[in-house]
């Protein structure tokens, strides 16, 4: 009995995410045709695109350095026992361009933009903002929510590109420290196995990735109840959730770049 009681709970688990991956996807779709249509509030996806771009950049900058400085350790370590220590820039930026960057800025940000979305929502429902917004004639879901999905979509494409910079950056100081390489010919090397191909799809995946954080968050906190307990709830699931669908999305979203640009996958 116990073993049924066990399965029924997983199998409750299971359906009730499935549940809320359906009510996202349609609150995201929702969005979408929302966001086709004018008026655009423009100073509105502007403020967004503010705190979501400039107060997340030292975040990424931060963790974007360190990974660039353990992953050269790491390579160099690795390349070393094959005497192929002149390979560690362009390996750490394949590495960085093609997927680290994308899916750790993907994950940072979903903490970052995520947890804040969904308590600032969440707080404005329970303290009934939204209901206030909407008696006004306000339309609260292309006010608060289509803003925010729009501002969220153009952000994680720059800061991704700004982690991998800073992970180049990472690398060069780990490997000027252990060999003295110079600046110009470490970016040299770096750069000779990357070109747009790597680049654009990759960074462009972020788009996704920033869609569903921005449509996830979103949605938890318009549906918060019970207080401020549901706000913190809210918060906690929107990273939880968006985190789960953007490394699964990931999978999908390589796959489909290797099948357009079968060139990324060396094809």
């Amino acid at each position: 009995m116990q073993q049924l009681a066990v399965v029924d709970r997983v199998g409750t688990g299971v359906l009730d995410l499935f549940a809320s991956v359906g009510a996202v996807a349609t609150f995201g779709a929702r969005a979408v045709v929302a966001a086709a249509r004018p008026p655009y509030e423009a100073r509105e996806v502007l403020k967004h695109l503010y705190q979501f771009s400039c107060r997340s950049a030292p975040l990424i900058v931060t963790a974007g350095f360190a990974i660039g400085i353990v992953l050269s350790m790491h390579t160099r370590a690795s390349l070393e026992r094959f005497g192929a220590e002149s390979m560690i820039p362009a390996g750490l930026a394949i590495a960085l361009v093609k997927e680290t960057g994308p899916l750790t800025a993907g994950l940072l940000l979903s903490g970052r933009i995520g947890a804040g979305i969904g308590a600032e929502i969440g707080a404005m429902r329970v303290t009934e903002q939204i209901d206030a917004l909407e008696a006004s004639a306000v339309d609260a879901f292309r006010y608060l929510v289509v803003t925010r999905v729009i501002a969220c979509v153009i952000a994680l494409p720059i800061l991704t590109t700004l982690m991998n910079f800073s992970g180049m950056l990472g690398g060069f100081i780990a490997e000027t420290a252990a060999t003295g390489m110079s600046l110009r010919l470490y970016f040299n090397r770096a750069f000779s196995l990357i070109d747009m191909t790597d680049y654009v799809p990759a960074t462009l995946k972020t788009v996704v990735f920033g869609f569903i954080i921005a449509t996830t968050s979103s949605y938890l906190g318009f549906n918060t109840e019970s207080g401020t307990e549901g706000v913190g709830r809210a918060s906690t699931r929107a990273v939880v959730l968006s985190s789960i669908l953007i490394i699964v999305s990931n999978v999908l979203l390589v796959r489909l770049i290797f099948f357009i640009f079968p060139e990324a996958a060396g094809g």
